[in-house]
């Protein structure tokens, strides 16, 4: 009957599937047309034109997802820490005031290095590194250091309590942490908490009941900017890696370390845990207290810019330099990724380096080839395997035969999952941080990692390097060479989801 109305008509019957080829062929021009104005890598742009080619309709719900340019995020969220008003920027003020003179002393001091002097100056341009000097830096190594000292402050806090982490677990142990922050919210200390959505899921789903507490004892507890709601769905790849705690806007936390209990006990596989974290006080406190203000803002909309978060402190008794380095998807620059290959393009002795596991770019795997093919000593440490990611794990073995072939020394951690995020080279200046050497870190998550241009904290962190080595198996090049084909073609094949992972 349709095909006799369309004869009446005069108008010609189109077979269904040359619509439906028409169709396609339409779908992937105009695909590949909006992948290309990315500008991206040539080999990232031909991999999403072959998954739109590949999987119609659903490459795309993945590019949307998982792809995107992260500059399309950084349009919109550049803008929101303006909406703080110039409150913030005075609040701030006395340290910017010193942060230009502390940097030309520094970059002109012959004592230095070429590569603190370097790194200094760079991390300056991205627009995304604070930089102080007045301050006290204790370097903690796993949680048996780190909890105890958090607890202590926070039983000590007098106005408020900040916390930013991308795992919040709500195990045995994070519930007595949980009745301390109660009893200190009821006591007057404004308790503030934000987790990421996606790390800490189980909240928002499984854990509401922990989540009830923390709020009825008066715990401002909120997952930040909630990548699970609806309108927010689209940004679920961006998620925020960071950890921080500020107690009274004067002693500062952050690191590789996440709050749980499996800090203490071990996670997956394992019965211990390896972790890195620092303690901070002076300058760089103001500056943590300033980045949890804005994550704050960004999800709540609540403005903390009264001078009590912001208190003015005495110099402290030790000048350490410090530098806070911020990238994200909300970043114009790869900053901790910058920073990465900067330290590793600018050692003369020795890199040494910690993760939990080993996806890098290109960039950061062509720094440590070329280090390492130059003489420099570079030794890499990663966990044996992740406690979730297969996919992760059997990507990695094919990078680290990249740097066994170059020449570089990789180690797998055996006594603990090694989580420490840790960079260090030449006993002169040392990275602590939340980035892990994988391209998420570099270029996807919220991150934020310390530089610390210190001689004496440098030296302390290779000496806990060097008796990590003792708990260590070398990769072998020639034993993974002798492993069956299937293997190492499933391990190349997870290379090919390495920014994914």
């Amino acid at each position: 009957m349709v095909s006799n109305l369309f004869d009446l008509l005069g108008i010609p019957l189109i077979p269904v599937p040359y619509i439906l080829w028409l169709a396609y062929v339409v779908y992937l021009i105009a695909a590949s047309v909006f992948i290309i104005l990315d500008n991206r890598e040539p080999s990232d742009t031909f991999a999403w034109i072959l998954s739109f080619l590949a999987l119609p309709v659903v490459g795309l719900v993945l590019y949307f997802f998982f792809g995107r340019n992260t500059q399309i995020l950084s349009q919109q969220q550049r803008l929101l820490p303006q909406a703080l008003g110039t409150a913030l920027t005075e609040r701030l003020a006395p340290l910017t005031q010193r942060q230009t003179p502390h940097i030309t002393a520094m970059s002109s001091d012959a004592r230095r290095s070429v590569a603190q002097r370097r790194l200094i100056e760079m991390l300056r341009r991205t627009r995304l590194a604070a930089f102080t000097v007045d301050n006290d830096v204790e370097i903690l190594q796993d949680a048996a250091e780190k909890y105890p000292r958090l607890i202590a402050d926070i039983e000590a806090a007098k106005d408020s309590i900040h916390m930013e982490y991308f795992i919040w677990q709500a195990d045995d142990y994070m519930q007595r942490f949980a009745d301390l922050l109660i009893r200190k919210a009821q006591a007057g200390v404004e308790v503030r908490i934000l987790f990421d959505a996606l790390g800490s899921h189980w909240l928002l789903w499984r854990k509401r009941g922990y989540l009830n507490r923390l709020r009825q004892g008066g715990v401002h507890i909120y997952p930040y900017l909630n990548v699970l709601g609806l309108l927010r769905l689209h940004t679920i790849n961006y998620r925020n890696h960071r950890k921080i705690a500020v107690i009274d806007g004067k002693v500062g936390y952050t690191g590789g370390m996440n709050m749980g209990e499996e800090h203490l006990k071990g996670a997956g596989i394992y019965d211990a845990w390896r972790d890195t974290h620092l303690r901070l006080t002076g300058d760089t406190a103001t500056v943590l207290q300033a980045i949890f203000v804005t994550s704050w803002y960004n999800t709540t909309g609540e403005k903390l810019v009264d001078s009590r978060y912001f208190p003015q402190r005495q110099q402290t008794e030790t000048r350490v330099p410090v530098q806070i380095v911020l990238s994200g998807p909300d970043s114009q620059w790869y900053a901790i990724q910058q920073l990465y290959f900067q330290m590793i393009t600018t050692a003369q002795r020795h890199v040494y380096i910690q993760s939990p596991f080993f996806i890098p770019d290109q960039a950061i795997s062509q720094a440590l080839t070329v280090a390492a093919m130059s003489g420099v000593d570079v030794k890499l440490m990663f966990a044996p395997r992740d406690t979730a990611s297969v996919l992760a794990n059997w990507a990695a073995n094919t990078y680290f035969v990249d740097m066994a072939r170059a020449g570089v020394k990789v180690y797998l951690y055996q006594p603990a999952y090694m989580h420490a995020k840790t960079v260090s080279i030449d006993s002169t200046v040392c990275s602590i941080g939340t980035a892990n050497m994988d391209i998420r870190s570099f270029h996807i998550n919220y991150e934020m990692n310390a530089v610390i241009y210190d001689a004496a904290k440098a030296q302390e962190l290779e000496t806990a390097f060097e008796h990590d080595l003792q708990g260590c198996v070398e990769f072998n090049l020639g034993e993974y060479r002798r492993r069956p084909a299937w293997k190492r073609l499933r391990d190349s094949v997870a290379r090919l989801f390495s920014p994914l992972l």
